[in-house]
């Protein structure tokens, strides 16, 4: 069942005002997830997914799971080999996907890297409520759900690699801002919105009717109180022409971008990484704008004109730490050829695995 509750009585009258398609919304409210989501799934044999375009029906062994990390992915993480030189590696997966699909689709990390301790991260009792929280459920707490996750898992003590992909790439940086032990030592983002975005043009939910909710409140309502404390993606929903009210109401992405307050343990967290790997893709047709993906967003007031990372006051004031990062070789800006996530095995062993995963 989708954890949305309406906060207030006022979020109806708010609602009642605004184009009918919003109203629908209500629906989510009163019933949760559709019934029919958990047998479509099945039925059409896809994991919906926005990272890898690898998808398959889920098992039956998925359907036989525990709270918030399931058996069947605890089984499909590779048991810690004490004799491996390789640090563990743990996915957050993004939008539309699943943690089981993502630990499928780069199994091929683990035939490089014999013995390597994998945790593909999956939010929900089964692969239906893990897509479902990807985009109706706090991503605040979803990160405290994280960090317990990876303090719990005893083959993670000595520290581990992050990979972050689409929305998993703010999301881990959050786990390594907010929860620095066990260590992180390299953060990979691939694809991540790390100033969020303005527009969502391909939502891969796997109900139509949900994107055309999410579409009408993040238009109308995004930085309304009750759709930050619910709608994954007005979290980091970042209007360029309502800066001031993006800064003041945004619960998640203007927190760990220390847009509001400078808070010097995010600064000095991000900084304890060895390495934070951000990659964009050449021909994004999803993140907008995809400068994001390596920090870059729109200045203030339009929506065509691009402020560099470089530029911005967030690396001029180095409110974050990344200026000095940089000065101490610690941020790389990488970029992949294609869309959205489309890297080649090739590539991603090339300039990913080889320097930042096999050490």
């Amino acid at each position: 069942m989708l954890r949305i509750v309406i906060v207030a009585s006022c979020a109806l009258a708010v609602l009642s005002l605004l184009p009918v398609e919003l109203r629908a919304a209500q629906v989510i409210y009163k019933v949760g997830r559709p019934e029919s989501f958990e047998s479509d799934n099945e039925i059409s044999g896809e994991a919906h997914s926005d990272s890898t375009g690898v998808g398959s029906s889920p098992s039956s062994e998925t359907q036989n799971k525990v709270a918030i990390l399931p058996q069947s992915t605890q089984q499909q993480n590779v048991k810690a080999d004490k004799t491996t030189a390789y640090k563990p590696i743990v996915y957050w997966h993004g939008m539309g996907d699943s943690g089981w699909n993502v630990k499928r689709a780069l199994g091929f990390i683990e035939t490089e890297l014999p013995g390597i301790y994998v945790k593909s991260l999956q939010i929900g009792a089964n692969v239906a409520e893990d897509i479902e929280n990807g985009y109706f459920f706090n991503v605040n707490t979803q990160v405290e759900m994280v960090c317990e996750m990876i303090k719990n898992d005893t083959a993670l003590q000595g520290g581990y690699n992050g990979i972050g992909l689409s929305q998993g790439g703010q999301f881990m940086r959050a786990v390594a801002q907010r929860c620095p032990e066990p260590k992180m030592y390299n953060l990979i983002s691939l694809g991540g919105q790390h100033q969020g975005v303005f527009g969502l043009p391909k939502c891969s939910a796997p109900k139509k009717e949900w994107c055309e909710i999410i579409d009408k409140l993040l238009t109308h309502v995004a930085y309304a109180g009750w759709v930050q404390k619910f709608l994954v993606q007005a979290e980091y929903w970042h209007d360029p022409f309502k800066n001031e009210e993006y800064v003041a109401k945004s619960v998640f992405l203007a927190d760990i971008n220390n847009e509001r307050v400078i808070n010097e343990a995010y600064k000095e967290n991000l900084q304890k990484l060895d390495n934070l790997v951000l990659v964009l893709f050449q021909d994004e047709s999803i993140v907008q704008p995809k400068e994001s993906e390596w920090f870059g967003y729109f200045k203030d007031g339009s929506d065509k004109e691009m402020i560099p990372l470089e530029n911005s006051t967030l690396f001029i004031e180095d409110r974050l730490g990344l200026k000095a990062m940089k000065a101490n070789g610690k941020l790389h800006l990488l970029s992949s050829p294609g869309d959205h996530l489309q890297f080649s095995k090739e590539w991603f062993i090339t300039n990913i695995l080889k320097p930042f995963l096999s050490q």
